[in-house]
């Protein structure tokens, strides 16, 4: 069924999406229902936190090459002289970081339906999504599990490819054009990959799930659907994406600014697990209704929000 997707615009969801919020949190407020979406907020939000270390290397005029290449064989020298108990030690931390992550993505996949549910009916409910979405977010998760596995695997190899040849060039005390043009190739296999998986990880969060949501579909089902949409109009998924690094840089000046104001006072409280979501909770609900507030453009089919119950006219008075 063919129609018409002239309307379709990336800027025009964000009324509505800011409405939304103002529904659900402020008309009319009520700190029960807030913590209740914040919860499951929280557990939607598990895992996608990102932090960046400032590693600061010392290094000044005498810095070359050659301190490098010695760098590089007292490192090796020592892991040689100490495999005994470094894999030991290595292979617990994986497994404990494997752990965790398969953990950690469960519960985010549980609460991502729980918490689409509140945005979707207005309701500060956490149970009856959680129990009833239990297939969805079940199937949700085996994908995530299947996305990353192959993340990690083509990160991994594009890594190991790099080392290979810094090791290769180290090795041969020279960095000759063939080692600097395999080392650019192998850092554009990293970053392609990189972008690629982290869209695909967007696109399963602001469009699958809904789709699921909606339709009652496991996640291969629904991103068979999402596919056809996409191959029929990249032009304006590739401008959603665009657009919404733009509202994640405004988002996060506004976050930024509210930090400098309270002197670092409000980056306290944001660092706390769930007082930070609750605090957030209108930039992520903003999030969350702006993917739905983009997808319902695309057809009923796809509008996950329950319509406004229609004013009832009074029965007429019997004369």
């Amino acid at each position: 069924m063919s129609q018409d997707l002239s309307y379709v615009s990336v800027v025009e969801p964000v009324g509505p999406a800011i409405e939304r919020v103002k529904t659900v949190l402020f008309r009319p407020f009520d700190l029960g229902k807030w913590l209740v979406i914040g919860f499951a907020a929280w557990l939607a939000e598990l895992g996608n936190k990102r932090f960046n270390v400032n590693y600061r290397t010392g290094g000044g005029p005498d810095g070359g090459p050659g301190d490098l290449r010695d760098v590089y064989h007292q490192a090796e020298t020592y892991f040689l002289d100490n495999l005994g108990w470094i894999i030991p030690l290595a292979t617990v931390v994986f497994v404990v970081i494997v752990g965790l992550w398969l953990l950690l993505t469960w519960l985010s996949s549980r609460g991502r339906f729980a918490f689409l549910y509140c945005v979707a009916q207005n309701k500060g409910e956490f149970l009856n999504p959680w129990r009833q979405y239990r297939p969805h977010a079940n199937s949700l998760y085996g994908f995530r599990v299947a996305l990353g596995i192959l993340t990690f695997v083509v990160v991994v190899a594009s890594l190991v490819l790099t080392g290979v040849v810094v090791v290769s060039a180290m090795r041969a005390s020279e960095f000759g054009p063939y080692y600097i043009l395999a080392m650019v190739m192998c850092g554009l296999l990293f970053l392609a990959s990189t972008v690629l998986f982290a869209v695909i990880g967007v696109f399963t969060t602001d469009f699958v799930v809904p789709i699921m949501y909606l339709h009652n579909v496991k996640c291969t089902r629904a991103w068979r659907v999402l596919s056809g949409m996409i191959s029929a109009n990249l032009g304006r998924f590739i401008l959603y994406v665009l657009f919404k690094i733009v509202l994640s840089l405004a988002i996060g000046v506004m976050i930024l600014a509210a930090v400098c104001i309270t002197c670092c006072i409000a980056c306290c409280l944001l660092m706390i697990p769930y007082i930070g979501t609750v605090a957030l909770l209108p930039f992520i609900m903003f999030n969350r209704s702006y993917s739905l507030c983009y997808l319902a453009q695309y057809g009923p089919d796809f509008n996950v929000f329950e319509p406004e119950p229609e004013e009832v006219p009074p029965p007429a008075m019997q004369i």
